[in-house]
């Protein structure tokens, strides 16, 4: 057992280490680096500067300011990564942050009025808002296995941990010596660094959407449309936005808990806060366990048990220390729910709107953290900080134990047939896909017993799937010609798809044949969203076609 558990560790250990050899994975990690430490930089500089131009008031309004905007328009900034490039939103994005920070620093140093900077700092949040759904759906593409892409999410979430220590550190220690507008004018550094990284991505997807007409009202709703059409999606969605709703909570219990229940003063809300940043780096390293496994759905629910049962047992044990631990678990909890929750999502959702489903869910948490900011302060005054902490704590294990046989389910649902996708791999149609593309299609292979001597499609029938051949043999021909046998690991019915006509051949089973079908929607959306599947693709059928003009080959 030990032996087996320190095996799967090393292996995990080792495709970690495969995320930061592969170029892409690596510079878009340093991209975000740049962007998260640059989002908390700035985020501390605008409070402090809020703070000295109006006090407690008109740090709140920059709060309504900067959150209530963005998560309105998340959904239709997210957008932008399933019309165009991923890499090239991500690029304008940091480009425009930039700008936009320098121009917020010139305005607080020159002494402009505070409505300026105010409106340029809430500008450049609603602008952040497609750098991350662009990212989070950018990595499937960029990650050459199933273990990768779980290990590039791990790196992801410690970079955001980290982060949430690097940021503010270096926003307080810039305030320490300078100013906030000094600070605002560092930042557009760091998203220009983002964007140096994030220019050295050389992604091979080309989202086939972007060459038609935009309309942000329709084609944004297909985001919201995917989410409501699935309910295991739905159920992923709704707890990430529970969790949130915690966090939001949170933010404030833990003010009333350090100020209130333990008695150690302002400085203690920081020293509890960071316990929470060195649960995620904790957490990262617990998270390496998850990458070689196939029950993310199990551990999303772990990471909400983590999250709400240390939250409960601060009420049980009111003491500094003890506190401390308790909140480091909350990291902990938050990593495996981020970890497992994104890459549930890159696993499941269609390529060709994972960025609008990214971007719905964005604007969920800002607007449940701010819910449960507002949810927090009735608590405590109704219930007080203990039951309050006891009552937080209890709603997401709770939604975890009446989901749990639903999560089981997903997990279920969303494992890899092993053989399916390497029957996939070993077509040269299929074989450049992007692994997330790859395990999408192997569960969606429909398995198709035909009987030998039965007609599987006729010459001029409509097109409506492709098909691999798992075990038996088929006959081809064109025009009543001679008849071309094929067997196990070859495939037809792609011309008929990809060029929009009729079926070139007539292919009956010569024996008992076993075969794997693809829906013609399902094949087209992942071969022409694959400029090298495409390419491949456009080869075999130009073989296929000259073999078709002398006779020889098939569909």
């Amino acid at each position: 057992m030990l032996r087996s558990l320190l095996a799967g560790i090393g292996e995990s250990l080792a495709t970690f280490r495969d995320v930061f050899r592969n170029p892409n994975l690596r510079r878009i990690q340093l991209a975000f680096a740049g962007s998260i430490t640059g989002d908390w930089a700035y985020g501390i500089a605008a409070v402090v500067y809020a703070y000295e131009h109006g006090g407690a008031a008109a740090v709140g309004l920059l709060g309504l300011i900067r959150w209530l905007p963005s998560a309105a328009v998340s959904p239709f900034a997210a957008l932008l990564g399933d019309r165009y490039r991923r890499e090239r939103v991500m690029l304008a994005t940091d480009f425009t942050r930039a700008t936009i920070m320098a121009a917020a620093g010139a305005a607080a140093i020159s002494g402009a009025t505070p409505a300026i900077v105010f409106t340029l700092v809430a500008v450049a949040q609603i602008v952040a808002t497609a750098f991350r759904p662009a990212q989070a759906a950018l990595l499937p593409s960029l990650a050459t296995k199933p273990e990768e892409l779980t290990a590039a999410n791990v790196a992801s979430s410690s970079i955001e941990s980290i982060g949430t220590f690097a940021g503010p550190a270096l926003g307080g220690l810039l305030l320490a010596f300078t100013s906030p507008g000094v600070v605002f004018a560092a930042t557009a550094g760091a998203y220009l660094w983002s964007a140096v990284n994030v220019s050295r991505i050389k992604s091979p997807v080309q989202p086939e959407t972007a060459r038609t007409k935009l309309d942000f009202r329709r084609d944004a709703a297909a985001g919201f449309h995917a989410i409501a059409s699935e309910r295991d999606l739905r159920l992923v969605v709704g707890l990430y936005t529970a969790q949130t709703l915690v966090a939001g909570a949170l933010n404030v219990l833990i003010v009333v808990t350090a100020l209130q229940l333990l008695d150690i003063g302002r400085s203690g809300v920081g020293f509890l806060n960071s316990a929470i940043g060195v649960g995620g780096v904790v957490g990262a390293v617990v998270a390496i366990a998850l990458v070689g496994r196939r029950r993310l759905a199990a551990d999303f629910g772990f990471g909400l048990l983590f999250w709400g049962v240390p939250i409960a047992l601060l009420a049980v044990w009111p003491n500094y220390l003890v506190a401390f631990v308790l909140l480091t678990l909350v990291g902990v909890g938050n990593t495996l729910v981020d970890v497992a929750g994104s890459t549930l999502l890159q696993r499941t959702v269609s390529d060709e709107v994972l960025a609008r489903v990214f971007g719905i869910l964005e604007s969920l948490l800002l607007g449940s953290i701010g819910l449960g900011a507002i949810i927090a302060p009735a608590l405590v005054a109704g219930l007080g900080i203990r039951a309050a902490l006891i009552a937080a704590g209890c709603f997401l294990p709770l939604l975890a134990i009446i989901s749990w046989r639903r999560l089981a389910r997903i997990d279920a649902a969303t494992a890899v047939p092993e053989h399916e996708l390497a029957l996939l791999r070993a077509n040269p149609i299929f074989a450049p896909l992007p692994a997330s593309t790859l395990e999408h299609l192997a569960r969606n292979l429909a398995p198709v017993h035909v009987p030998a001597g039965e007609t599987i499609f006729r010459q001029g029938d409509a097109g409506d799937r492709f098909y691999l051949i798992e075990d038996g043999e088929v006959e081809i021909s064109v025009d009543g010609g001679p008849q071309i046998v094929q067997d196990a690991g070859h495939y037809f019915g792609e011309i008929a798809l990809l060029r929009n006509v009729p079926r070139t051949a007539t292919v009956r089973a010569k024996t008992d044949v076993d075969l794997y079908a693809l829906d013609r929607d399902e094949f087209i959306g992942a071969v022409t969203g694959h400029a090298p599947s495409a390419d491949a693709a456009d080869a075999v059928i130009g073989t296929r076609l000259t073999g078709l003009r002398a006779g020889v080959a098939s569909v």
